[in-house]
């Protein structure tokens, strides 16, 4: 497996490189090979399972349990430590684990494995010596070499199949995509077990020799000073993260000066933000789009080409149409379901074939589920989910586009708009929103506020403020979970 062998090869020509700097220690090369070995003797010694759990915190230790897995030739399922009890058990059942590689804190929040399943405590391991070296197991490149859950928004968490392949596709195509060397530096603040932490943070730079720089909890004060002492040229967050720092009186414009890029993923980034950090900071955020069935990335706008509004253009080898609701592929500015093709494309969901062909089109396009429209020069901008689509008096409205006003009140931080039944409009719009700290509204004069821009059936009926929307592990807000608060 070519991702396998591309880290370990990094690893031992580079011993005494510093790959990775967490809240705990500095890993060099030479440490990371022989933590995978002795982790690799741990697994032989307690499982017999195809699968092997990874249940870490965010840190350099993530990379050496996943090789230790890789080089035994098992399937790594990383587990997501911010799911309740429940969900977990059902994964680890899914998954069909007998080990779990973990530490004594995510044991003390998650409490004993089940019954059955190992836990394998690197925190209890000694690491001295070198165990006997074992040859890398051959894989080919259709190994299914990660399987990682979705976050169960729209019921019980789904396996996503990726192979060792679609891995290093979609490194190989972020690499072409964005020029990067081992002399770039990434700041890793998205969790590993999402697929933008899993990758472009993780074994993107393990893969190419470059250092990346771990905290395992998203803090202010913490992401200033490695940003301060470090100088990563590489940030990857999630638009709530760019949020806080905005808020932040202590960030400071040079703080960011080293950046070459700082993206955002995951949902749209409010116009409030990226203005923001424009004005005080001096810097543009570039936002990018993937999904964890494409590995994930398949739009990025660099700064040299940013557009916005887009998500920019599609990587290198990713194939992209938008189609309409006869299926039939639309022209530029038309709206549409986003379809992507490519190597990056995962094999399917596990033990869901069913579900595995619902999503992929007679072509072999992988139905994203997301709304969107491409112009003449392939940028594509991102315009909903189809099942979060509203319809009111006949007109499809989705929820970006009246949150997007919300999020410029100046007592707004964050909002969502989800719709309730209306007998004579189909549906009306409902909106909830997150205020900055110390701030107050007057319902009233919110929906005067969305008055002056909206036309009036995109106005929200009802203004309803929360102390926290709610938010899937990696920050996404989660409309679903608003709908009981409608009854």
């Amino acid at each position: 497996m070519k991702i396998a062998a591309s880290i370990l090869r990094q690893w031992l020509l580079h011993p005494f490189r510093v790959f990775a700097v967490d809240d705990y220690r500095e890993w060099k090369g030479i440490s990371l090979y022989i933590v995978t070995l002795h982790l690799a003797k741990a697994i032989r010694a307690s499982s017999r399972g195809e699968r092997i759990g990874v249940f870490l915190p965010t840190s350099g230790m993530t990379a050496s349990a996943m090789l230790a897995g890789w080089i035994l030739g098992r399937t790594v399922v990383p587990l997501n430590y911010l799911l309740s009890r429940e969900e977990l058990e059902f994964i680890i059942a899914d998954a069909e684990l007998d080990a779990v590689i973990t530490v004594g804190p995510m044991l003390d929040r998650f409490g004993e494995m089940p019954d059955g399943v190992e836990a394998i405590r690197m925190d209890t391991m000694s690491f001295k010596g070198v165990p006997p070296f074992r040859r890398l197991v051959r894989r080919d490149e259709d190994f299914v070499a990660v399987l990682l859950y979705t976050s169960g928004t729209s019921g019980k968490p789904k396996g996503v199949m990726l192979t060792g392949g679609n891995l290093m596709a979609n490194i190989s195509q972020c690499i072409e995509w964005a020029r990067f060397d081992r002399r770039d530096g990434f700041l890793g603040v998205l969790p590993q077990f999402h697929s933008f932490g899993m990758t472009v943070t993780t074994l993107l730079p393990m893969a190419i020799g470059c250092r990346v720089y771990y905290t395992a909890k998203f803090q202010v004060t913490r992401i200033l000073e490695i940003l301060r002492k470090h100088r990563p040229t590489a940030l990857i967050a999630i638009p709530s993260m760019y949020n806080a720092l905005l808020q932040a009186k202590t960030a400071k414009k040079e703080d960011f000066s080293f950046l070459r890029y700082i993206v955002s993923g995951g949902e749209p980034l409010p116009d409030a933000v990226y203005d923001g950090f424009r004005e005080r900071f001096g810097i543009r955020i570039c936002e990018g789009y993937g999904l964890t069935e494409t590995a994930p990335v398949t739009n990025w706008t660099l700064p040299e080409f940013e557009r916005r509004g887009t998500v920019g253009q599609c990587l290198p080898g990713v194939e992209e149409i938008i189609v309409g609701e006869d299926g039939v592929e639309v022209g530029p500015g038309c709206d549409g379901e986003i379809r992507i093709r490519g190597a990056n494309v995962m094999a399917g969901y596990f033990k869901l074939p069913e579900a595995t062909a619902e999503v992929f089109d007679e072509e072999g396009y992988f139905r994203t589920g997301d709304m969107g429209r491409m112009d003449e020069r392939g940028f594509l901008s991102i315009t909903g989910r189809i099942k979060e689509m509203l319809i009111i008096s006949g007109e499809n409205v989705f929820p970006r586009e009246m949150e997007e006003v919300l999020n410029r009140h100046p007592a707004v931080s964050d909002a969502a708009v989800i719709g309730r039944p209306d007998p004579s409009r189909g549906e009306v719009p409902v909106a909830f929103v997150e205020l900055l700290d110390g701030a107050s509204v007057d319902p009233s004069e919110v929906r005067a506020f969305c008055r002056e821009v909206l036309p009036p059936y995109k106005v929200p009926r009802e203004i309803h403020v929360l102390e926290a929307l709610p938010r899937n592990p990696t920050g996404k807000i989660q409309r679903r979970a608003l709908v009981p608060l409608l009854e």
